[in-house]
């Protein structure tokens, strides 16, 4: 399987793109993650990876979306967006993942990949915009993989996503950056609408037989104005997307995300670990996309590693979930992000202003903690990586001290 998966990259991709991507994001990927242990070490903090939310805009209407997509829009602006990348490069990152709304939105967006042709740039897309030009701009840069988001088939794409012809569009999209010769991702929510269509072999097959290099199926959250908790997987068939993606990953040349688990199988949540944060639209600075709560913004002047390596909302965020679950701790223990969010006096980053109300009504479910049920790794390759860059980082072993929270109620639910 190594050896195909070598064959496809070495032919399929456009070679000056595929050593770009091995250099920015594979060499410099490790030596980020290298310096943020070296941080660790030393007591201090930068996530070695950030997302950015450069634009609230989308021409899609998704169910379960967390994003202001019908909001006035908004946008970090390109010199806003260049600063913060350059004081993250400064930190050692290299990887930077975007995601609106729908990125391609953003009139800058190109500009702001052409700025730094030492990183590496993941965008999360509809694929509604990669025209010709678009794809062709791409491969000139060669610092961007597009991850193309399919949500099922045509009927259930137009219900999940709220538009008609979703799919078309998409796979339009995706053919136009496949014939460009890009590094092409797909990745999926996976629901209960959509995994018995996407979670299966003869998909993976398309895809390989498509072209594309990388998937990844990540678990539907229902979150946001409209969660749609009737989507969302049972215990068992999460278990049977962890079974999928570990099996796939030995048995077909497609590399395979994977962000909630360990080389072991243990759960995890980069946002707690410490990975990765994320960068709304409006500038809050984050624990990940879907917690829409902040204290600090990329706005104020000040530098960002203060921000992040500051006492405060970010780190007690950290500290006080890794005490209660290797899960998602939306899912879990909603009820934390609010007591969190009144401790610290958290703002509501959304356009909508009801954050807080939508916490409230989550019905408290299993993510993708099943303490019992692991499935560990079966690639030697995968299980190296992730070992070195992608683990807990010691977050969940270290003692949590529920007295070093003054407020009643978070001590109480600490224990």
């Amino acid at each position: 399987m190594y050896l195909r998966l070598a064959r496809r990259l070495l032919t399929e991709p456009d070679k000056r793109l595929l050593w770009k991507a091995a250099w920015t994001l594979g060499v410099g990927g490790l030596l980020s993650v290298a310096k943020h242990k070296r941080r660790l070490k030393r007591g201090e903090f930068f996530p070695p990876f950030l997302y950015l939310s450069v634009i609230n805009s989308c021409n899609l209407r998704c169910q379960g979306c967390w994003v202001d997509v019908a909001a006035k829009q908004h946008r970090i602006e390109l010199e806003a967006a260049n600063r913060t990348i350059e004081e993250a490069k400064a930190m050692g990152n290299r990887f930077f993942g975007i995601l609106g709304g729908e990125p391609f939105m953003h009139k800058d967006l190109l500009k702001i990949f052409a700025a730094h042709p030492d990183a590496y740039f993941q965008v999360f897309t509809n694929g509604h915009f990669i025209t010709d030009e678009v794809a062709a701009e791409l491969r000139r840069l060669g610092n961007v993989t597009p991850l193309i988001s399919v949500e099922g088939t045509e009927i259930v794409s137009d219900t999940r996503r709220g538009r008609l012809g979703v799919l078309s569009q998409t796979m339009q999209g995706l053919e136009t950056a496949l014939k460009h010769r890009l590094m092409v991702g797909v990745c999926t929510s996976v629901c209960k609408s959509n995994i018995d269509d996407l979670v299966r072999d003869a998909w993976v097959d398309a895809l390989i037989k498509m072209g594309v290099m990388y998937c990844w199926f990540h678990i539907y959250r229902p979150v946001g104005p409209e969660p749609n908790p009737d989507l969302a997987l049972t215990s068992e068939q999460q278990r049977r997307v962890r079974q999928f993606v570990v099996d796939t990953r030995v048995n077909k040349p497609i590399v395979v995300i994977d962000a909630y688990h360990d080389d072991a199988g243990n759960a995890l949540c980069p946002a707690v670990t410490g990975f990765t944060h994320h960068i709304g639209p409006w500038g809050d600075i984050e624990p990940c996309p879907v917690i829409q709560l902040a204290t600090e913004t990329i706005h104020d002047g000040r530098p960002l590693a203060e921000k992040f390596n500051g006492p405060g909302f970010l780190k007690d965020f950290r500290e006080l979930t890794a005490g209660q679950t290797r899960g998602c701790v939306i899912m879990e223990r909603p009820d934390l992000l609010v007591q969190l969010a009144e401790r610290h006096g958290a703002r509501d980053t959304t356009a909508r202003g009801e954050v807080i109300e939508e916490l409230k009504r989550v019905e408290p479910r299993r993510s993708q903690y099943q303490p019992g049920d692991e499935i560990p790794e079966r690639s030697l390759v995968y299980r190296w990586a992730k070992k070195y860059a992608f683990n807990d980082f010691g977050t969940y072993g270290k003692h949590f001290d529920p007295q070093k929270y003054r407020d009643p109620d978070l001590q109480k639910s600490s224990t």
